[in-house]
């Protein structure tokens, strides 16, 4: 179970609650992405909700969430989307989501509501986000092809986190070993690449785009709290830890609940 209450102390500070997940502290600054905390995913037809039941519970219930600054949709996938879920957050927090989501968020009713197109960037609480581009698709029906879908680049001082939950392997991240200040930490999705490889990165892929991320630390996620893929449970972080190999100290939460602590070094 995470401890949120105990973090004051560290500068930066990520837990890992369950699938897309994540409790991110940066300074005074609280971000949580892609709230997902029923038991059920899917699509409502009256009282029921159809789609795959949580395997794990979420390592953090609703009511021991701390004040949130930011509240992070990646896309409108009703595994990263999942309207009761927000629905039991906190207004007060600002909703960052990709274009073309406004008919599913806008009328929350949050403090602030903003979407961020590829390259855009917006600082709350300051926190600079900035909406990065992957390799996925947005739509929350069949239909639906005009809803964008991101990563989040987050940066304060000098801690720069990258947020990617859903994409297939994208030569993409590698402009962050290149561009700008080293990456302290990449959050990836590691699941649900069988067989859906196209749209989410095997784990052998997803250490290939931390690698060429240059990121310092590797933050796994969106693995085995919902079936979505037909891979067992357990292989995607089996597979992952053997493709590191001499460097899996690297990845430094390795179960749901799970830690991480960061302090940077002095610029």
């Amino acid at each position: 179970m995470l401890a949120p209450e105990h973090w004051a102390e560290h500068n930066v500070a990520v837990g890992y609650i369950g699938h897309a997940s994540v409790l991110i502290k940066m300074g005074g600054s609280l971000i949580l992405t892609d709230p997902t905390f029923r038991d059920r995913i899917g699509m409502a037809v009256g009282p029921l909700t159809l789609g795959p039941k949580r395997l794990v519970k979420p390592a953090l219930p609703v009511d021991r969430l701390p004040r949130l600054s930011t509240i992070l949709v990646s896309h409108a996938h009703f595994d990263s989307l999942d309207l009761p879920s927000l629905l039991q957050l906190s207004r007060n927090a600002t909703l960052i989501a990709p274009p073309e989501c406004d008919d599913l968020l806008g009328d929350l009713g949050f403090a602030h509501y903003i979407e961020l197109a590829w390259g855009q960037h917006v600082t709350v609480d300051s926190v600079t986000i900035e909406a990065v581009p992957v390799k996925h698709w947005g739509n929350r029906m069949p239909w639906g092809k005009w809803r964008g879908y991101n990563a989040y680049l987050l940066s304060k001082d000098n801690v720069h986190l990258l947020f990617s939950p859903d994409t297939a392997y994208t030569p993409n991240l590698a402009r962050f070993r290149t561009e700008g200040p080293p990456l302290s930490a990449a959050i990836l999705g590691n699941g649900a690449y069988d067989p859906w490889i196209r749209k989410h990165a095997s784990p052998e892929q997803v250490w290939q785009m931390f690698e060429d991320s240059g990121a310092r630390h590797l933050i796994p996620i969106h693995w085995d709290t919902f079936r979505l893929g037909k891979e067992p449970v357990g292989d995607a972080m089996r597979r992952l830890v053997a493709a590191a190999g001499p460097d899996a100290n690297k990845i430094v939460i390795r179960e749901i609940g799970g830690e991480w602590f960061w302090h940077p070094p002095a610029p």
